[in-house]
């Protein structure tokens, strides 16, 4: 196997996913003391990008799942995302006078396959054009070490998570840098593609 082609494609996965290691903080913070929230996080990780991969091979090889037109609307996702959670935030902190905490389980699956899929719909454009220039076998090297580095990255996100500093602020903080994270991403997404005539 060309280490060459193996550097490129970690290169490539670092530069075009790095914001998804504070995403993947807040999401595993969020998480915290919910069993099996952990593996919920990582299989929509998975799940998530796995679609990314999907449509980005299936473009570079002529088909297309999604107009290049509606890629700017994924941002409604993250944007629906962090206004639920900031609803929930606001109704758990009124409940904290009658001290009834809603019981949350953490961040569901499908929930966190949904922000990563519209969080990397400009990972496609990106993808794209490489894709299709190194031909279906670098694009298996590709997906290889991607799908390798998704675990990385997921080990990461849960580190910064757990580091007391880094837990202490999150556990303070989180329920409010969640939804802002997300309603942030959702609008740049809209805005930076045009979306509504924006």
């Amino acid at each position: 196997m060309n280490l060459g082609i193996i550097g490129q494609a970690a290169g490539l996965f670092a530069v075009t996913n790095i914001d998804d290691i504070l995403i993947l903080s807040l999401f595993f913070a969020q998480g915290a003391g919910h069993g099996g929230s952990g593996r919920r996080i990582v299989l929509g990780q998975y799940l998530g990008f796995a679609a990314i991969l999907a449509a980005a091979v299936a473009a570079a090889f002529g088909a297309t799942f999604l107009p290049e037109a509606a890629i700017p609307y994924l941002g409604l996702l993250p944007l629906a995302l962090g206004l639920k959670a900031a609803w929930q935030a606001w109704r758990q902190r009124s409940d904290e006078d009658d001290e009834r905490r809603p019981t949350a389980d953490g961040p569901k699956t499908l929930e966190v396959a949904a922000v990563t899929f519209a969080n990397g719909g400009d990972n496609i454009g990106v993808y794209v054009p490489v894709f299709a220039a190194t031909g279906m076998g670098g694009v298996s090297v590709y997906a290889v070490v991607f799908l390798i580095l998704v675990a990385v990255w997921c080990f990461a996100g849960r580190f910064f998570a757990t580091r007391p500093v880094i837990a202490r602020a999150l556990s303070r903080w989180g329920h409010v840098l969640l939804p802002l994270v997300l309603i942030t991403i959702g609008l740049l997404i809209l805005v930076e593609g045009g979306a509504f005539g924006l």
